[in-house]
């Protein structure tokens, strides 16, 4: 281990000879006065202005002449090509140089970065990372991001040993040229020829290259929100930053809100909105967070963990205080962490879209696709403040395999409000001790109540909705295979079908991808 970091420490130095090699002797000479460099953050070159080198705590004029066309010029030329985000690098390094252009075009000031591959610099989110979660990084520039990035991609694909794929916009993360720099270990690189292409860049990575793990380094538009929520459909894990210090700019964030679930304005009644003592407007998460926890980089020594972003983001939504997991790691190398106690008694996630039901339970529910309690033949419902009379026209229209009961006692699913939920009566709380599932209703309507029936009724029967749907994917994949079809548009599910009709593409090996708003959210295959 010792030899390790030794050579580690080495290769540093030499990528950091590299970049002093690219600057005027003059530069390179007063660089190399300042003796450890190992603080040095960037080097600024503007047109008619002292160059200046930046450190981690001060910054150091580098002589007294101003910088000249031919000095920006010489500095060009001993580097890569300037894409199209106008930042270039040299080769087989992680050193980052942006160009700063006037109206014409011309260059008149540049930004030398200076990259590093910070071997353990992760260890303070090592069990994070280790876990399988989708994690987003979040922090002000230079904190960091990109070199925890790096780590994360090392550390799972030569320690974990699984297929990472890291999607590259800028050869910020593997460096530039063809060649991925030994920070990355053995993950894959796939550069991206312009960042206005990177959400189709993470697209291919998934249908292309059957990875385990994607890296992605600045989600900063709307496609690629959209690209990362498909990507964790499929049960990929997702590492990656955002713009954003914090979660709550994430939410005030109307184009990245989607990555924490996204934020919708619902109406609340008459009744509703005076019990919560609210106006009848108020604000509630759409979807499940497309990660699982979201991390706040404070500093290289300290960061602010959200280990549950659903569960944050509804605290905040609801006024009430959700403060997370703050992190440290002194000296020596050892991780201290802080909880703050929690707000007791939650309130639990509840509908989000109009029809829509949500199984709320404590204790041992039985999962999605699995019998309940009864077994075979029919489901006993019981309705507790919803409308029994409703209820039962419309098991009789529908047809379903559902008995509305009296009581909770023996009954496979509790149906109520979300008015009542929060009074917890005895037949709620009876409910959830005995790891009866309840469902809960935004309003006590008919629509409401035929969503909410039909809901238990497909996810709760054996062979629905759950196998009709990956039967469906089967003979779509078949479809096109045997070259019957280009492409076949499934029925609209919900995300974890959505999961394993992705599932069964990959065994094809066709195409596919998600489309659409929920809920009607579909899953397309096509030819690859």
């Amino acid at each position: 281990m010792t030899e390790q970091r030794t050579a580690h420490k080495t290769a540093a130095v030499d990528e950091l000879s590299v970049l002093l090699a690219i600057f005027p002797p003059s530069i390179a000479d007063r660089l190399r006065e300042e003796g450890d460099l190992s603080q040095l953050l960037e080097v600024i070159l503007d047109l008619g202005r002292i160059p200046t080198a930046r450190f981690l705590a001060r910054e150091v004029l580098l002589g007294e002449q101003d910088i000249s066309e031919a000095d920006l010029e010489q500095v060009a030329q001993n580097i890569g090509a300037f894409g199209q985000d106008n930042r270039a690098g040299i080769e087989r390094t992680l050193h980052r140089i942006s160009a700063i252009r006037n109206r014409r075009g011309k260059t008149v000031g540049l930004t030398c970065r200076v990259g590093r591959a910070v071997y353990g610099s992760i260890a303070i989110i090592d069990d994070l990372v280790r876990s399988g979660k989708s994690i987003l990084l979040l922090g002000r520039p230079g904190v960091g991001k990109t070199t925890m990035l790096r780590e994360v991609a090392r550390v799972l694909a030569d320690d974990l040993r699984k297929r990472v794929v890291v999607v590259d916009t800028s050869n910020e993360i593997a460096g530039d040229g063809d060649i991925p720099h030994p920070g990355i270990g053995r993950s894959r690189r796939m550069q991206v020829a312009a960042p206005a292409l990177q959400h189709e860049v993470m697209i291919e990575a998934v249908e292309n290259h059957m990875p385990e793990v994607i890296i992605i380094d600045e989600i900063g538009r709307e496609l690629e929100t959209q690209a990362a929520r498909t990507i964790a459909e499929r049960g990929v894990q997702l590492v990656a930053t955002a713009h954003g210090n914090t979660l709550e700019n994430l939410m005030q964030n109307p184009t990245l809100a989607d990555l924490i679930g996204g934020i919708q304005a619902v109406t609340l009644g008459d009744e509703e909105a005076r019990r919560r003592g609210t106006q009848k407007t108020i604000l509630e998460r759409k979807a499940p967070p497309t990660f699982d926890c979201v991390v706040e980089i404070q500093g290289w020594n300290r960061v602010a963990v959200h280990p549950d972003v659903a569960r944050t983001v509804d605290s905040k939504l609801r006024g009430r205080a959700a403060l997370p997991e703050t992190r440290t790691i002194d000296a020596a190398g050892a991780v201290h962490q802080e909880t703050p106690a929690q707000p007791a008694e939650p309130e639990r996630p509840t509908p989000h879209r109009r029809g829509d039901v949500t199984p709320l339970h404590r204790g041992a529910a039985p999962p999605p696709g699995e019998p309940l309690a009864s077994g075979k033949g029919r489901l006993k419902v019981f309705p507790y403040g919803v409308n029994r009379g409703r209820s039962e026209q419309v098991v009789r229209s529908a047809g379903l395999p559902v008995e509305i009961v009296s009581e909770p006692r023996g009954a496979d699913a509790v149906m109520t409000t979300k008015a009542h939920y929060r009074n917890r009566p005895q037949p709620i709380a009876y409910a959830e001790s005995s790891a009866i599932p309840v469902y809960v209703l935004r309003k006590n309507t008919a629509p409401q109540i035929e969503q909410c029936l039909l809901t238990i009724a497909q996810s709760r029967m054996p062979g629905r909705p759950m196998d009709t749907a990956v039967e469906e994917a089967e003979q779509a994949a078949r479809t096109i295979t045997d070259g019957q079809q280009e492409t076949v548009d499934l029925a609209p599910q919900t995300s974890y079908i959505r999961r394993l009709q992705h599932q069964v593409a990959e065994q094809h090996a066709v195409a596919s991808r998600s489309s659409g708003r929920d809920p009607h959210r579909r899953v397309r295959f096509f030819r690859t």
